[in-house]
């Protein structure tokens, strides 16, 4: 019996130990696995259940599920791919996963990273050490991730054909200041990595195409305007299209930020097609014999003399105008012509007129004489005579097409919109003047001042030379052939046939 108790004794003790020791060892083991947990963290955020993923965190922040979602939404990513490596043992409770994964980003397409997911035993059981460059890499230290909105190319100016402004075409300061007259079509995305401290990084980005806006500039104008200038300082050519008003080039080569639109010169005698018209309307026979001594002096006036103090004798007063005769021009002006009658044709050929091409301008002004020296100095372009070669260039046009018509950089509707304002009407001139002005700048490069000067057949126009205060003359010469008006001007160059006609031959040879 004794011996009875003594076994149950033993065996009861022997279960309390082992009970004991059951209990002890339960309540060290470790729970689940660090390949368990991994896949499982994957795997809930392959399905994006943020919040089975944050069961898995070992004290995830309060902002864990917030943070992931929003990182999705404002990337607009559109799905996730995940490829984990094998698990692999840093100690005895911590491991880790080296994974990489790509984000499909709606902006973007797809989007590559490598990260590393670390686990650790905690309080028995394995748990993800989470930081934030576990969801990327580069949001450790304080690193954000963003889209950012940037402007987009400039809008390209490019020629009437769509092609590209020709370099060097002496033409930036126009394009300059149009460029800030058109937005960019689109704006572009960037994803921007931040770290506090460093630079911005852009890691992708969407640049819209940029966009493109149609000049009137015509490429083989403007490249044949451009390299005329090539070697040749302080000068200027414009170009129009007669028929429509269109400048097809300006090269712009002038000193001191003078502009070929905007600032104002004696013409010289380029504006005798002016007071040609005039006389013209007057009732002067462009037949009509008339007188160029070498010298003119209006009674009880001043003296006027031609270049060079040539005499030309008689003659028809187109050969007058072919050979730029001062005298005979301050003759028959102050012996036909009241003030207005010159002021006025001047204003129906585009004087005191503003020109809204896209860029602004100015045509040209004279104010009334005060007396007859002042009206003789007006009729050949000096006196208070002032234009823009912009001006003298539509003057030439005028004559070409019969109609004359205000010079524009961009199509008329743009033009409207960049100015504010619409441009002067177009206005219909004598026929029968702009006959006889053609014949008589015909005539110029025939047998006149411009002759034997290399211009190939067909241009007609008129040379000019102004007379400057303090320096040298002014070169002016304006023309046309077929379809092509211009106006080669040479500030303080010499004369318009030294100075300017060389020019006029390199252009209009060069087309």
């Amino acid at each position: 019996m004794r011996r009875r108790r003594l076994i149950a004794l033993v065996i009861a003790v022997t279960a309390i130990i082992a009970a004991f020791g059951f209990a002890v060892l339960a309540a060290h083991r470790v729970r689940g696995s660090a390949e368990q947990v991994s896949a499982a963290y994957f795997r809930a955020w392959r399905e994006a259940d943020v919040r089975e993923m944050a069961s898995l965190v070992d004290r995830p922040p309060a902002d864990f599920v917030s943070r992931h979602l929003t990182f999705s939404e404002e990337l607009h990513v559109e799905a996730i791919e995940l490829r984990p490596g094998p698990v692999r043992s840093t100690g005895e409770e911590t491991a880790e996963v080296t994974f990489t994964g790509t984000r499909s980003l709606r902006d973007f397409g797809p989007w590559p990273f490598t990260a590393t997911l670390r686990l650790a035993v905690r309080e028995r059981e394995w748990k993800v050490v989470w930081t934030p460059e576990t969801l990327h890499p580069l949001l450790k230290d304080g690193g954000t991730l963003d889209l950012a909105a940037f402007d987009g190319p400039p809008v390209e100016l490019v020629t009437s054909e769509g092609d590209p402004i020709p370099r060097n075409s002496y033409a930036e300061a126009y394009l300059d200041r149009l460029r800030p007259e058109f937005d960019p079509a689109e704006e572009g995305l960037a994803l921007v990595a931040a770290v506090p401290g460093r630079a911005e990084q852009r890691l992708m980005t969407r640049a819209p195409e940029p966009g493109t806006q149609r000049t009137t500039l015509s490429r083989p104008v403007q490249a044949a305007a451009a390299r005329a200038l090539d070697g040749v300082e302080d000068a200027a050519i414009v170009a129009l299209r007669p028929s429509t008003g269109e400048v097809l080039a300006v090269a712009d080569r002038l000193r001191d930020s003078r502009s070929a639109f905007h600032d104002l010169f004696p013409p010289g005698s380029t504006f005798k097609t002016i007071t040609a018209a005039a006389l013209l309307t007057a009732g002067l026979d462009p037949a009509a014999e008339v007188s160029c001594p070498a010298a003119y002096t209006i009674p009880f006036h001043r003296s006027f003399a031609n270049a060079g103090r040539l005499d030309h004798g008689t003659l028809s007063f187109a050969d007058a105008f072919a050979h730029s005769c001062n005298t005979t021009f301050v003759q028959e002006a102050v012996t036909r012509l009241e003030e207005e009658d010159l002021r006025e044709t001047a204003e129906e050929w585009g004087f005191h007129r503003t020109l809204p091409t896209g860029v602004g301008g100015r045509c040209g002004a004279l104010e009334d004489p005060v007396d007859l020296d002042w009206f003789g100095a007006n009729a050949i372009g000096q006196g208070t005579v002032v234009a823009s070669p912009l001006c003298m260039a539509a003057v030439a046009a005028a004559v070409r097409d019969g109609t004359w018509r205000p010079p524009r950089l961009l199509p008329a509707e743009v033009v409207r919109r960049v100015e504010g304002s619409a441009p002067p009407p177009p206005v219909t001139l004598d026929a029968g003047v702009v006959a006889a002005l053609r014949d008589m700048m015909t005539a110029v490069v025939d047998h006149g001042t411009a002759s034997r000067a290399g211009l190939p057949e067909g241009v007609s126009g008129k040379t000019g030379t102004a007379e400057v205060e303090g320096g040298p003359d002014h070169g002016w010469f304006i023309g046309y052939r077929d379809d092509l008006a211009f106006c080669v001007f040479v500030r303080h160059g010499g004369s318009g046939r030294s100075a300017a006609l060389p020019i006029t031959a390199r252009f209009v040879n060069g087309l």
